[in-house]
């Protein structure tokens, strides 16, 4: 992991007068898995978004692979390699799922994830492949959402509160693919109000407290009591823009 595929600087971004990522950085190299932790509120998704382009940034910049994204639109960014799962899943309600499957592979690019690749790590697709995208339940709907961005053969998935309304033994079943999806040559960048499975699957941690940098650490180097100290707030301010 010694090359920088994605680079956040100094960003600053607004939705009308409230500022809701405020002079955030960090690096995520190749090969790594990046948690973004953080209450609701904290400005993860709007950060997410912004890195997509679905957000115009205030300040800062935001570089991929060594390029500078500054006027590159959405679709542009996914046919360079970066792929965002969003909050909520946002499949097509009226499309089959496998359909909704091949909305991904028809926006990104060529590469190891095939239809035929989603149905071997989601063995229970093919079977139910015809069937319409709102009679699955919430956990298959991530895991159809997480197929869709996969095909777009992306270099950084990026997920949106990946476990948000999920039973516990269905995070635990997609969270127990991340490190096979990483092994195809894939970053993650996993944004989680959870902390304990952020933490338990990420090589680095991010906290985010009122769009701030709160703590920024390896799992390893940090305690339970300073990743709740930087979750809630208690008894510190954020630490602006910390780099790894």
């Amino acid at each position: 992991m010694s090359d920088v595929l994605l680079e956040v600087s100094d960003l600053v971004v607004y939705h009308g007068q409230l500022c809701a990522v405020d002079d955030v950085s960090f690096r995520i190299q190749e090969g790594e898995i990046f948690a973004i932790i953080g209450a609701n509120g904290a400005g993860k998704s709007t950060l997410l978004r912004s890195i997509a382009g679905l957000h115009k940034l205030t300040r800062g910049n935001v570089s991929f692979k060594g390029r500078d994204l500054k006027g590159i639109a959405p679709h542009r960014r996914v046919e360079l390699g970066m792929s965002l799962v969003p909050e909520g899943r946002r499949l097509f309600a009226s499309l089959t799922l496998e359909e909704n499957l091949q909305v991904g592979a028809a926006g990104g690019k060529k590469g190891t994830f095939t239809l035929e690749k989603i149905y071997e790590l989601f063995d229970w697709m093919p079977a139910r492949r015809r069937q319409y995208a709102w009679q699955f339940s919430g956990g298959e709907q991530q895991a159809i959402a997480l197929g869709r961005g996969l095909l777009t053969n992306p270099d950084l998935l990026m997920v949106d509160e990946l476990s948000l309304g999920l039973a516990p033994i269905v995070i635990e079943r997609i969270y127990a693919l991340i490190p096979e999806i990483v092994a195809h040559g894939v970053s993650v960048l996993i944004v989680e109000q959870d902390v304990s499975q952020g933490v338990a699957v990420a090589n680095h941690v991010h906290c985010l407290l009122e769009g701030r940098t709160s703590l920024s650490g390896r799992p390893e180097e940090l305690t339970a009591e300073q990743i709740e100290r930087a979750y809630f707030g208690a008894g510190q301010s954020p630490v602006s823009g910390t780099h790894p």
